[in-house]
């Protein structure tokens, strides 16, 4: 069976992806492909596919990977009926209570203000006598 997924290519830390149709039980850097049909840059969200190849891969039963259905469809593929497009469902925050926005508001203590002309005036003490050593 074949399946449409991204392969990584590019340098290291900056990651480019080519759409590459190859037999589904091998590795995608490894496995024999049969087609590229298309590239993606996840760092400027810029996708290129050959849409009449990407049909007639799909067309035959090649299986998409949930990313390459959405770059699919936004390429204006028609994608089989079969093929499950991935809902829109929204993610479960675990511990919602420990999230910092969640948390009771600190009160900041007030700062009294101090006015420039006034000093404050300081009292002095009056120093303590200490017996003489005879």
């Amino acid at each position: 069976m074949l399946a449409i997924r991204l392969q990584r290519v590019g340098r290291k830390g900056y990651a480019t992806y080519r759409l590459a149709v190859q037999e589904s039980q091998r590795h995608p850097s490894s496995g024999r492909v049969v087609a590229y049909v298309g590239s993606y840059n996840p760092h400027t969200k810029d996708a290129t596919i050959q849409v009449e190849l990407a049909q007639k891969y799909l067309d035959n039963g090649a299986q998409p990977t949930p990313r390459v259905i959405k770059l699919l469809a936004d390429a204006g593929v028609k994608l089989p009926t079969w093929v499950k497009q991935a809902s829109n469902k929204a993610k479960t925050i675990r511990n919602a209570e420990k999230l910092r926005k969640n948390q009771p508001k600190e009160e900041v203590p007030e700062v009294e203000e101090v006015v420039a002309d006034e000093t404050p005036v300081v009292a002095e003490e009056p120093a303590a006598e200490t017996p003489a050593a005879e």
